[in-house]
């Protein structure tokens, strides 16, 4: 089974190359990527030798650089390759406009026209915009509230006419917010941790009691492996734990795990539209595919905290940017 991870470089995307390697023996894995500020292969240097690995620099907005990848002989591609911090798309939205729909277009293009067996798109909860009660389910109606939500809902709606019009094998999937190893500091709990572990005060927006819903990269590659293998083309899968906080009191756990304690919390100003409340609906893959999560929140934020405490090289060079000049002999980096 050859698979294409686009976005490999990235925390979503590396979890997932390191956990196909580990699971499977006979797989041979892609990796295409821009290796933009996020994409960073330190993430993968313990499997950069492994023979079933390729890793090959590029940009899904360039059609023949995807295309000459596609069309040699993958199986599956499963496309990681987006604009996901939210901050960055209210501070200037056009890079998200251009990888997260077009990279997708060129992807689903590609994908139609070498006959590919199956696509799956990442996709976020934030499309159905803020659930102030209840939860979303994949049926309902897309309200998203930010340019990087709006960004991924065209790209979902780009995802399904395709398979409505051409019959291109893709599927969809909606997440709740990740936490892990090799997530970039930009992210609330790898942010958080790293500034509180330094003695630096943590950003609160507004009151902090928005509501998010949160999963565990593991089970999130495990639910990504099930809809690989297993769901039905066509369909849009939404993929939660139903534990939901919200984000003061996740900084409260951090600050405990961390040895700090609520003095380091800094309330500042609310994001521009941020949304107050999100909660998926999960059964479908749950019930149709048999998926569960399995890693307790608590269990999986320790873990979390303890990698980046025992990783500051890592840290250290992710915010400095040298992994990027370790590597600039070998690609042409942006």
């Amino acid at each position: 089974m050859k698979i294409l991870i686009t976005g490999g470089a990235g925390f979503m995307g590396s979890n997932m190359i390191h956990y196909l390697l580990k699971k499977y023996n006979d797989v041979e894995i892609i990796n295409f990527d821009l290796l933009t500020y996020a994409g960073n292969l330190e993430n993968l240097k313990d499997i950069e030798n492994d023979s079933r690995y390729t890793f090959i620099k590029g940009d899904i907005v360039d059609f023949q650089s995807i295309n000459s990848v596609v069309s040699q002989g993958v199986d599956i591609v499963i496309n990681y390759a987006a604009e996901t911090h939210v901050d960055r798309s209210i501070l200037d939205a056009k890079a998200f406009l251009s990888t997260n729909i077009m990279g997708v277009y060129n992807l689903l293009e590609s994908v139609r026209k070498n006959n590919i067996k199956k696509m799956v798109q990442i996709s976020t909860d934030e499309v159905y915009g803020a659930v102030l009660e209840g939860e979303s389910v994949e049926e309902d109606v897309f309200r998203p509230r930010s340019p990087y939500a709006a960004s991924k809902a065209s790209a979902d709606h780009l995802c399904h006419s395709y398979f409505t019009t051409y019959n291109t094998p893709v599927i969809v999937t909606h997440s709740v917010n990740f936490y892990g190893p090799y997530q970039f500091p930009e992210k609330l709990v790898p942010l958080f941790t790293t500034k509180l572990f330094t003695g630096e005060k943590v950003p609160v927006y507004g009151d902090g009691m928005q509501v998010r819903e949160w999963i565990f990269t593991e089970d999130h590659c495990s639910a990504i492996d099930t809809i690989a293998n297993k769901g039905e083309v066509g369909e849009t899968y939404n993929i939660g734990t139903g534990f939901r906080v919200t984000n003061l009191e996740i900084t409260k756990k951090i600050i405990k795990l961390t040895g700090r304690d609520e003095s380091y919390v800094e309330y500042v100003k609310d994001r521009a539209g941020h949304d107050r409340r999100y909660a998926l609906n999960s059964q479908k893959i749950r019930t149709k595919l048999g998926w569960k999560p399995e890693v307790n929140f608590d269990t999986g934020l320790q873990k979390t905290v303890d990698w980046y405490k025992n990783n500051p090289e890592w840290l250290e060079k992710c915010v400095s940017g040298e992994y990027k000049e370790y590597y600039k002999n070998q690609y042409k980096l942006r």
